[in-house]
């Protein structure tokens, strides 16, 4: 017996209109045609040098006799890991991140958020050019960079401690206070690139709901902070994950330092450590080992902030 209603239910009691509806067979060659390049690509540049690693590090290379026989390949599963794990270099470079972490994150999607705001807002002028402004320095190369600060902070050169001295102040850019200097090398850094992201979702809202707050009486402070940040949460959150993933590979910055810094290491964070073990110490095991637990820690703060900014 057939049952049908005025609805257009189905047979089971569902209406129609809410069964998913086929993609057409021409749609799918369609779409597999469109994104084969993506997960090709994604699979060459990414998944492949994944597994390899991954391959790499449950090898070790053994000489065998007393070094006259050459090395050899040995199998090891999780050693490089445990030792890796257990040496204090490579647990300092998390600390030394943490550091860098707590400093640069608010500070550089704070700053970018502001000028997205301010930039946005009615009172800018000269928008376009503050713009381009704010977003040349990310396009220096990080290595670049890191030279054109480098010559700031030496000291005997730079035009900055010389006017600091002048001043009273001697501030070492380059000892203790090193963090502080590479953090602010990256905020001269990313700060104008997430500004501009921060400003395309600003300039999406519509104009609409911009001027009924203001017909209610809200202020400008309280468009801004009550209407329009809200409204850019997605936003926020992806530039928030790219920033906490770009934080774990802290690299070009320091190793430009490295030479001329009395705080910094071959081994001052997890990335420069698994340089150091690859081509300092040929040690590619450990160095891969090293490489794959930092991966997989930027895969889980990845999913925690991606959490809480859906619970959001």
């Amino acid at each position: 017996m057939t049952v049908t209603s005025l609805g257009g239910a189905t047979r089971s009691g569902a209406p129609a209109r809410d069964r998913p509806r086929r993609v057409p067979r021409p749609g799918r060659w369609a779409i597999v045609l469109f994104t084969a390049p993506f997960f090709a690509l994604f699979a060459a540049v990414v998944l492949a040098p994944l597994g390899y690693a991954l391959w790499l590090s449950l090898f070790r290379e053994q000489s065998s006799g007393l070094g006259f026989g050459g090395a050899r390949t040995v199998f090891t599963g999780l050693e490089n890991y445990l030792t890796t794990v257990a040496d204090p270099a490579f647990r300092d470079g998390f600390l030394v991140l943490a550091r860098y972490a707590v400093l640069y994150v608010p500070l550089m999607l704070g700053g970018a958020l502001l000028l997205a705001l301010l930039l946005d807002s009615g009172a800018a002028v000269l928008r376009r050019f503050f713009q381009l402004a704010l977003f040349m320095p990310h396009v220096v190369p990080g290595v670049i960079a890191g030279l054109i600060w480098l010559y700031l902070y030496l000291p005997g050169i730079s035009p900055i401690v010389a006017a600091l001295a002048d001043g009273g102040i001697r501030w070492d850019f380059l000892g203790d206070r090193v963090v502080g200097s590479v953090v602010n090398v990256a905020v001269w850094e990313w700060t104008g690139y997430n500004m501009v992201i921060y400003f395309a979702a600003l300039q999406a809202i519509p104009r609409e709901v911009l001027e009924a707050a203001t017909m209610d009486g809200a202020r400008a402070i309280d468009v801004a902070l009550r209407v329009k940040v809200p409204m850019i949460r997605g936003a926020v959150v992806t530039t928030l994950i790219f920033t906490i993933i770009g934080s774990l590979q802290l690299f070009n910055e320091p190793v430009v330092m490295d030479g001329a810094s009395d705080g910094i290491v071959s081994t001052w964070t997890p990335n420069m450590y698994a340089y150091a073990e690859a081509f300092g110490k040929n040690d590619y095991g450990q160095a891969a080992a090293a490489s794959i637990m930092l991966a997989a820690l930027a895969a889980v703060l990845s999913y925690f902030v991606t959490t809480w900014g859906n619970k959001k």
